[in-house]
């Protein structure tokens, strides 16, 4: 026996219908005068519903699935592999050579490493060390270790990071002086709370000593207040103050499947930014393109009709190619969606209006030809595309990895997005400037 669908409530079903046709029919009204009366340009309306058009889609996608970050060694591996495969893709896509080889080798070489339990220990300059046996006896416990003993850090320098040889290793201490100058605090908001470190400080004083440890906590980052180790210059103290360390290497195999989850992440998070490089490359070639493209439907399209069919059919295959520069597998449905949540909050923010006078006041070309109203409109439309693909890049790098967008914080991102990307096109205007013209000298002499 078939099952009857579902009903939907009409009392939630004519709001929304009557809500998105009050906006659909204020927007045109608002154009047609935006453009018709303030901009003394003929047929606003029309060109107005044109550069709105690609943005103009309907669909409503079910919940989003979001990608969380792997938690096991083999969950990190898998996920390498992952962006190894988005490498050779590009590798295809742009034709070039060697994106894949020389990251798969490093995979492999991280996957392979057998090296000791290994402590890095170094200190911001004017601050006391252990010595090597001090330290070695401190450390002696059910596992052998290796101490890694790095020069003095400087107080004057141009970067704040930690050296990257303690990159590779299980447990930093890092040694500070009393009291903690900015430099010191510069290069503590530098190293990264998720790996095990702890702050061994020299405190000789025996008066007092909570108090000065709670008068030096108060002045350590929150991360970093349960992770200080104080003693007193004698070997015994250190000991004591050392036996968090002894128990983090009471697993050797924990601690090296720790140490090896951190640095796959580490080399994932330099993968993506590799990636998202070569996609932001590929991009804007792409974007380059259509918004040509769209200036010349918009320009050359006598029949509104048409335009509007046109425009929507480019900025939708424009999408569709985004998609798959930045890998996401979502639905035509999802992508017309966001294209047309961030189309919309770019028209709301005036993008058409504040381009056709900028670009106007900045290009200063041929008059005669600027002043014509189609090809106004047709400059604006390539730069209302120009912005609204450059936030909806910026919307699927941060969606990289997710089954599906979430669409209602999309809505809250929005205008945020589209600002960004507006402010960043704005600095880049005459770049704009400069391929427009170039564009239209090649229109000039096709048409001679």
């Amino acid at each position: 026996m078939l099952t009857p669908p579902p009903s939907i409530s009409s009392s939630k079903l004519v709001p929304s219908i009557a809500g998105k046709l009050a906006l659909a029919g204020g927007t045109l009204v608002f154009g047609s005068w935006l453009l018709g009366d303030l901009m003394q340009l003929p047929g606003g309306g029309a060109g107005f519903l044109a550069l709105g058009a690609g943005f103009w889609w309907m669909s409503r996608p079910g919940r989003p699935s979001h990608f969380s970050e792997p938690s096991s060694f083999v969950g990190w591996i898998r996920r390498c592999e992952t962006v190894l495969a988005q490498f050779s893709e590009l590798e295809l896509a742009l034709g070039l050579q060697d994106l894949r080889a020389p990251r798969e080798q490093e995979l492999d070489h991280l996957k392979a490493q057998h090296a000791p339990l290994s402590v890095g220990v170094v200190i911001s300059e004017g601050a006391s060390r252990p010595s090597t046996a001090m330290l070695q006896n401190a450390l002696e416990g059910a596992n052998s270790l290796e101490l890694c003993i790095a020069k003095p850090l400087p107080v004057v320098a141009d970067a704040w990071n930690l050296p990257k040889e303690l990159e590779q290793l299980d447990v930093i201490l890092y040694g500070l002086p009393l009291p903690l100058r900015a430099a010191d605090l510069l290069r503590l908001e530098q190293l990264s709370v998720d790996r095990p470190a702890w702050l061994l400080i020299e405190d000789s004083f025996e008066e007092s000593s909570e108090g000065r440890r709670d008068a030096l906590t108060c002045q350590l980052p929150l991360p970093w207040r349960d992770r200080l180790l104080l003693w007193n210059g004698e070997p015994a103290d250190l000991r004591r103050g050392l036996l968090p360390v002894r128990r983090h290497f009471s697993q050797p195999w924990r601690t090296r499947e720790i140490t090896k989850q951190r640095l796959l992440s580490s080399l994932h998070r330099r993968w993506q930014a590799e990636l998202e490089h070569l996609r932001r490359e590929q991009f804007r070639s792409l974007l380059k393109k259509s918004q040509w493209i769209v200036a010349g439907v918009v320009i050359a399209s006598p029949v509104p009709s048409v335009d509007l069919l046109a425009v929507a059919v480019v900025n939708g295959l424009m999408v569709k190619e985004m998609a798959q520069i930045w890998g996401c597998s979502w639905s035509s449905e999802v992508l017309q969606v966001v294209a047309r949540q961030l189309g919309t909050a770019a028209l709301g923010q005036g993008v058409v209006e504040w381009s056709g006078q900028a670009l106007l006041g900045m290009a200063k070309l041929d008059g005669g030809t600027w002043l014509a109203a189609g090809l106004l409109q047709g400059l604006s439309a390539a730069y209302l595309t120009r912005v609204v693909g450059a936030s909806m890049a910026d919307w699927m790098a941060l969606n990289v990895g997710v089954a599906e967008p979430d669409l209602d914080d999309l809505k809250r991102q929005a205008p945020l997005l589209v600002a960004k990307a507006a402010e960043r096109e704005r600095m880049d205007l005459p770049s704009f400037a400069d391929q427009a013209r170039q564009w239209l000298n090649v229109q000039g002499c096709a048409n001679a």
